[in-house]
């Protein structure tokens, strides 16, 4: 099971028929899922919203799945959102361009609901590992992590797990300490992200360093 059903997900892809089974698969998982049938039209979702992931087919008009993920990573806000590429093409040409642009990972169509899931799993899943090891290193042993960081703008709950956040504890790990369910946890790291317009946990790290330090 997926550690972070909340995690916004952007799906784009030309074919509605399509995307609309992929985007309704995924919000039944609890996803949070955009959507977008052109280029054009994902970057400005994603000038609205960062997702967490991008799941993009590669053959769309004017501009490819592949110039979408070339532009990701040409922008810093931008440039470590995990890619999927949905390709109805089984060639070694295609993911050798596709990796060397900077996707994560493929997936062929046809394919199994499950196996797109697991994908996402595996890869929301190692991100959030990746955050939690840098949270790790910007937080300082010095900082007392139980003292509130005090800003007004967040609830008493959301400073805490921002807290913890900034201890680099995994979502598990925060439902543990505080006797809560981890959607609860996801919740409110939702709510931070969105109040304070962090990308991702690392921000909220680096927030609380930052607050307390000052």
């Amino acid at each position: 099971m997926i550690t972070s059903r909340n995690k916004r997900l952007l799906v784009v892809d030309d074919e509605p028929n399509l995307l609309h089974a992929v985007a309704a698969c995924l919000s039944a998982e609890g996803f949070d899922v955009t959507t977008a049938r052109t280029v054009e039209e994902a970057l400005v979702r994603m000038a609205q919203t960062v997702p967490d992931l991008l799941i993009s087919d590669i053959r769309m008009p004017k501009q490819d799945g592949y110039a979408l993920v070339r532009q990701l990573r040409s922008s810093p806000r931008t440039r470590l959102i995990p890619v999927v590429l949905l390709t109805a093409k089984d060639q070694t040409v295609d993911r050798i361009a596709g990796f060397r642009a900077g996707v994560d990972a493929y997936v062929t169509k046809p394919f199994e609901p499950e196996e797109l899931l697991a994908i996402i799993d595996s890869i929301l899943e190692r991100v959030e590992r990746t955050q939690g090891e840098i949270a790790r290193l910007i937080a300082t042993p010095k900082m007392d992590d139980h003292i509130p960081i005090n800003d007004e703008e967040l609830t008493e709950a959301e400073q805490q797990i921002a807290s913890a956040v900034a201890r680099g504890l995994s979502n598990k790990e925060i439902a543990v300490e505080f006797a809560i369910s981890v959607r609860t946890v996801e919740t409110h790291i939702s709510h931070i992200l969105t109040k304070k317009g962090f990308a991702n946990r690392v921000e909220i790290a680096r927030y609380v360093f930052e607050r307390r330090n000052s």
